[in-house]
């Protein structure tokens, strides 16, 4: 069988999140929501809970049907499964944006509990969750979300969804600009641990 609508399958090994880290890279959605794009200063596989997924899938315009929400929620959870799934050894890093952490996507609850989940996996010694706070003055990564994945081999690849829009970058100069901007991104962010106190401090807001 096929990839189902807005997925893209590969075999490779890969690395998300820190140049240094290796893992199996399960299907992965392509052509994503232009709203969450906004929210990710970088996106690695997922951290969203499956109902958050539904109302970002669900405000999609022109809409999909049933099936198509369906087959891309269920994508998205699988790509969460690389994160769940590898052994302690591989890294994986996160930058989101402050306001992604504020917007009420599919309501209040439906928010707490996206929170709830980051705060989680936050929790897990191979994972790292930065916050890019607004009152930054600088932000690197408003030129738009990517990722940046290692293959086993060494070589680094990125990829980059915006709009209806999914690229596979693996030219040097490119990776290497993309490489000092998520750098740079993470240096403007909280590191780890505030991060992690910012959005309790968020989530008791919400």
């Amino acid at each position: 069988m096929g990839p189902r609508v807005g997925e893209q399958r590969r075999d490779e090994r890969l690395v998300v999140g820190a140049p240094h880290v290796d893992l199996q890279i399960v299907p992965a959605v392509g052509g994503e929501c232009g709203g969450e794009g906004e929210h990710r200063v970088r996106r690695p596989p997922p951290l969203q809970t499956e109902e958050y997924l539904q109302a970002v899938f669900g405000s999609r315009r022109p809409a999909f049907s049933e099936e198509e929400v369906d087959q891309l929620v269920a994508a998205r959870l699988a790509r969460q499964r690389v994160v769940e799934g590898t052994p302690p050894c591989t890294a994986f890093s996160f930058v989101h944006d402050e306001a992604a952490l504020r917007r009420r996507v599919g309501g209040k609850m439906v928010l707490r509990r996206q929170l709830e989940r980051l705060l989680d996996v936050g929790q897990r010694r191979n994972v790292e969750i930065q916050v890019l706070p607004l009152d930054r003055e600088d932000n690197a990564g408003l030129g738009g979300p990517f990722h940046l994945l290692r293959l086993r081999e060494g070589s680094t690849v990125a990829h980059n969804e915006v709009q209806r829009t999914s690229r596979l970058i693996s030219e040097r100069r490119e990776i290497q600009i993309l490489e000092l901007r998520y750098g740079v991104i993470r240096a403007q962010a909280l590191p780890p641990r505030e991060s992690l106190a910012f959005i309790e401090k968020i989530l008791g807001e919400t």
